[in-house]
């Protein structure tokens, strides 16, 4: 990994983690576009396309992109971009690993002079007042603001619910712009403070060390009355979280990449343990029925699509059409595989 502060950019060889990449870039005031883990890889989310905590400021991860080294189907060694090849670039930039081998990544930096971020949690009991509070801030958040409301409950401990937010900015507007939040009862805890980019695995404490799990994701059109009761009328349980992310912002721009832009307001994640074949059809059971009761698009990010689905979940009919052209071609002998096929 080489980071080049001059150019605010960064070369990150495929294996390298979110968070080593945050950490070298804070060092000069700068940032990338990590997720909520550090220890997935600076690749792996980008090449399907990638969620991050700044993406209302800049956009998907693969935006971030400018840059691929590669081998390809016939075993060259080539270094992609927009101008050498807009095709496999295109593709690149968020259909996974279809089309070819990824050695390394070129990735834009973003200054990062000051940020502000942390989680707030209650008990369950005050979830009708969260929630209605996280939809104050998400309506009128300025893009530099990432709001993600979670409902949880872990083993052996009771229901609770949380906002998780970042704001790229001095603490003084944070509070400003997340003082709905104050006006709730105490909370039983609150970690928001001035952090180091390096910092932002520390929010939501994901596990580090893998795991079975089950997950489903949708795309919500609105976050309305009906949308938030819906979320609300029942105990999340058997799933352990549910986490509602605000979007929009730059998200909705134009992107040269197969999800294009993002329209849908709000991503929500579910996500349960298959601790036995009876807890799996229960997990799988409340996900199906709890996104059913939403206004899901139907659309789904690509890096958050689960073995029952596919690629064309994850693009419209024209990008899969563009996708499914484009492996014929680049690809004509279904070389690479990836968990999601676009062929």
């Amino acid at each position: 990994m080489n980071v080049d502060p001059a150019t605010r950019t960064a070369r990150v060889g495929a294996g390298v983690r979110s968070g080593r990449l945050q950490a070298a870039a804070a060092a000069h005031g700068l940032t990338g576009l990590p997720g909520s883990s550090p220890v997935v890889s600076v690749a792996g989310v980008a090449l399907g396309g990638g969620l991050s905590w700044f993406g209302r400021k800049h956009g998907w991860i693969s935006d971030g992109v400018t840059a691929f080294e590669i081998v390809d189907a016939e075993g060259n060694q080539r270094h992609v971009t927009a101008g050498t090849d807009p095709d496999m670039f295109w593709a690149l930039r968020g259909a996974g690993g279809n089309f070819a081998i990824v050695t390394a990544l070129e990735v834009a930096l973003h200054p990062a002079p000051h940020l502000y971020g942390g989680r707030t949690l209650w008990t369950a009991g005050h979830a009708p007042a969260v929630a209605d509070a996280f939809r104050r801030i998400t309506a009128t958040a300025p893009d530099e603001l990432t709001a993600w409301l979670d409902l949880l409950h872990f083993p052996g401990a009771p229901p609770m619910v949380a906002v998780d937010a970042t704001y790229l900015g001095a603490e003084d507007e944070a509070r400003d712009l997340l003082a709905p939040l104050d006006l709730l009862p105490a909370p039983l805890s609150d970690s928001r403070k001035t952090m180091s980019v390096a910092e932002l695995g520390s929010i939501t404490a994901e596990p580090t060390d893998p795991g079975a799990g089950l997950s489903r994701a949708e795309l919500l059109t609105t976050l309305d009355d009906d949308a938030t009761e819906a979320l609300l009328r029942n105990p999340i349980a058997p799933l352990l979280s549910v986490q509602l992310r605000h979007l929009g912002g730059a998200f909705t721009r134009p992107s040269d990449s197969p999800h294009g832009p993002l329209t849908e307001p709000y991503a929500l994640y579910l996500f349960g343990l298959p601790t036995d074949p009876a807890a799996a059809a229960a997990v799988t059971a409340r996900q199906r029925d709890l996104a059913a009761a939403l206004p899901a698009s139907g659309r789904k990010p690509y890096t958050f699509l689960n073995p029952d689905e596919d690629a064309s979940d994850a693009f419209t009919p024209e990008a899969t059409a563009r996708l499914r052209t484009l492996k014929r071609q680049l690809d004509p002998h279904n070389l690479f595989r990836a968990n999601f096929p676009v062929a």
